[in-house]
């Protein structure tokens, strides 16, 4: 859990400047990043998110391939979900808090998305380089 909105700057921050740290990128600041462009008047999070996360991965030394790097559904399908649990929630949420509630949601686990996605179809080469629907149920943000 994030105790201020400084800690979320740290990440936006060094997910745009590509000087975060890779230990530091973990599944929190993911979410962390995208709540945070979520709420930026100054991004839209579903077009800016995937060009932060390519940038990002190539200053770390992760290439963008059909096997390892940024994957297409999972970001939009993350930045969707976070998104809509923000919807439900106070707007009088500061940003960790913000990014708190999404993190302690069902959509706040790592592993969520195996709910509504198969691993064969969440992890082909399609659904890495495009969006691709869920497969096994729909999510409440769709």
């Amino acid at each position: 859990m994030f105790k201020s909105d400084r800690d979320i700057y740290h990440i936006a921050r060094g997910v745009i400047d590509c000087t975060l740290p890779k230990a530091e990128w973990t599944h929190a600041a993911h979410v962390a990043a995208a709540v945070w462009l979520i709420r930026s008047s100054d991004h839209n999070a579903e077009a800016d998110m995937p060009g932060l996360i390519r940038a990002y991965n190539l200053s770390c030394g992760v290439w963008n391939t059909d096997t390892d790097g940024y994957h297409e559904t999972i970001t939009l399908a993350s930045i969707r979900a976070a998104d809509a649990v923000l919807k439900k929630v106070s707007g009088d949420l500061s940003l960790h808090e913000a990014v708190n509630a999404v993190l302690m949601s069902g959509y706040g686990k790592s592993g969520w998305i195996l709910e509504y996605w198969s691993k064969p179809v969440l992890f082909s080469v399609e659904a890495r380089r495009n969006w691709v629907p869920p497969d096994l149920k729909k999510p409440d943000f769709m």
